[in-house]
């Protein structure tokens, strides 16, 4: 049995960076375990493929709800990444900061250190931004960020943020730099024009380092602990029951929800569902598992008049045309997600940030990636991105390879269901403006039958599915909050030498998608981990929208009727 200083649980969007950042010096011998095995595989790297490896087995644990009271007893897909790069190997590829005011809340809530200031500098040290570095965006990190085709294969893009400027939003450039409400161009994860998951930015350059171990096909079973200090993990490979210890620390990053689930397996958690599942209890942390959010989104569907949408490339033949050029050139249809272009804007008065997000599709098609409708129509993805709603991830056994209980109560807060509301009128007031004249169809969903306050409710509550982003249930916070689980280092508390960093310790959930501030966390735990000084705070002036406490945009519609 070899023994490493570092052992990491998790070779995803945390656990790539970790094994990167920590195998550095050469001095630290570092293992890096993965449930998942190889990320090698043509619908991993292709970026139009993404609908792909989201449906296997092989790339996604394919976890689902228990019955979820407030959606009419649904049980919702959870989705989570299995294998090198983990869900950035199987997500969208969207990349989003999150909004200035979701880390100054995140101080607020006892994360010390973790404000936008804080965190700015570890974005920019991940990033390279195709359009170089400056104040707001990195320029020589691991990462890889571009625009896909920067909309230029298909009008709609544009028709869109012409739309929501229309109706009285502003126009940004770049929502990740200095203006962060409105609507404009869509930023992804993808080099070169292949996926960019943590695994091929940070693991693939350094994988042949001396000091750092690879292990896939690695379930981990335990956190082995001297007292209340980690000392080890026991795992499993492929039938073979294995331990290895760390002289330094252990590092949970299995993601928001198989680092709490472990946990639990390890004896950290709550007494009486630790007992129920006959586990005997080493630390007692009521807070491990709790404190559960997700965003949701709908996505509204129109007829396009014009023959301009992607709907004839999703058949087959044509599918493999684009297929066909991407493996030779890696351009085209092939290298983009195809959300080009984006918007962040205020549900109501009297917020500071945007509080919804939307995803702008020219096609109309289902979640698998197969067209909904013949002839040709348009998306728009949207859901509110600061949920009110909490739920949590329960263990029923200390069977390692049983599914953990995952209930999110969805839509269970009543200020949720307003901003779903708001979600439904404000779309369409976007969509109406002349902009959109030359091509708006008939809605096709929600419907212009879905109308009052019931009616929308009732239909979200029927057609609203996750948008992937689970995160919380490791909660960054102050020890005498008995929600939090770990500290401002991403130290569990009461208990030695073992942290938690991926999205389970963000304290609220970001504004957007959630792979760039865990990627960012990582870059930032490595200094906390390796007794770094941490990188100097940028010098942002964080300013609200003008007039936000009396307005909801900017400006005024141009079409109101």
């Amino acid at each position: 049995m070899e023994q490493y200083d570092y052992i990491v649980v998790g070779a995803g969007s945390a656990g790539c960076v970790l094994a990167n950042r920590l195998s550095a010096d050469s001095t630290n011998r570092v293992l890096l375990l993965e449930a998942g095995g190889s990320d090698r595989s043509i619908f991993v790297q292709m970026p139009t493929a993404l609908a792909y490896p989201m449906a296997s087995d092989r790339f996604n644990w394919g976890y689902h709800s228990e019955p979820e009271p407030y959606l009419d007893g649904r049980r919702i897909s959870c989705p989570r990444g299995k294998g090198l790069g983990g869900t950035s190997s199987i997500n969208g590829m969207v990349y989003v900061r999150g909004n200035r005011y979701d880390f100054e809340e995140w101080e607020e809530l006892g994360a010390s250190g973790w404000g936008y200031n804080d965190c700015l500098p570890y974005f920019k040290k991940a990033e390279t931004w195709v359009r170089g570095e400056d104040c707001f965006r990195g320029g020589a990190g691991p990462l890889g960020v571009c625009a896909g085709n920067d909309m230029r294969l298909n009008p709609l893009y544009r028709a869109f943020i012409d739309a929501g400027v229309e109706a009285g939003y502003p126009e940004t450039e770049d929502y990740n730099g200095e203006h962060q409400e409105g609507f404009g161009p869509m930023h992804m994860t993808v080099r070169d024009g292949v996926r960019e998951s943590t695994s091929r930015a940070y693991l693939n350059p350094i994988k042949d380092r001396a000091n750092l171990t690879v292990v896939t096909n690695a379930l981990a079973n335990r956190i082995k602990f001297d007292g209340k200090r980690a000392v080890g993990i026991d795992f499993e490979v492929r039938g073979e029951l294995r331990s290895e210890t760390a002289r330094k620390e252990v590092i949970i990053s299995a993601g928001a929800i198989s680092s709490p689930v472990l946990l639990k397996r390890s004896g950290v958690g709550s007494k009486n569902e630790l007992a129920s599942a006959g586990i005997a209890l080493l630390h007692g942390l009521p807070g491990v598992g709790e404190n559960l959010q997700d965003h949701l989104e709908i996505y509204f569907q129109y007829h396009c008049k014009k023959p301009v949408s992607l709907n004839p490339k999703l058949a087959k033949l044509q599918k493999a045309l684009i297929g066909v050029r991407w493996l030779l050139t890696k351009k085209g249809l092939g290298a983009t997600n195809h959300f080009e272009s984006c918007a962040f804007i205020r549900s109501r008065a009297g917020l500071k940030s945007p509080d919804i997000q939307y995803h702008f599709l020219p096609a109309a098609m289902r979640y698998d990636g197969t067209p909904s409708i013949s002839g040709h129509g348009f998306q728009v993805h949207v859901g509110p991105n600061k949920p009110k709603s909490r739920g949590r991830v329960k263990i029923q056994t200390a069977d390692p390879n049983a599914a953990p209980s995952i209930l999110f109560n969805y839509y269970q807060n009543e200020e949720d269901r307003e901003a779903w509301r708001q979600c439904i009128r404000l779309t369409r007031d976007i969509i109406k403006q002349s902009a959109m004249d030359d091509f708006r169809g008939d809605e096709i969903q929600p419907g212009i039958n879905i109308d009052n306050d019931a009616e929308i409710d009732q239909w979200v509550k029927e057609n609203v599915e996750s948008a992937y982003h689970p995160a919380g249930t490791c909660k960054m916070g102050l020890l005498e909050d008995e929600t939090s689980v770990v500290d401002k280092d991403c130290k569990v508390h009461g208990l030695e030498n073992l942290r938690v960093v991926d999205a389970s310790i963000f304290p609220t959930l970001p504004n957007g998608n959630i792979n760039a501030p865990v990627i960012m966390a990582a870059e930032k735990a490595a200094d906390l981990i390796l007794g770094k000084r941490t990188l100097d705070p940028a010098n942002i002036k964080i300013v609200p929208p003008k007039n936000w406490e009396t307005e909801q945009r900017e400006g005024y519609p141009q079409r109101n009727n």
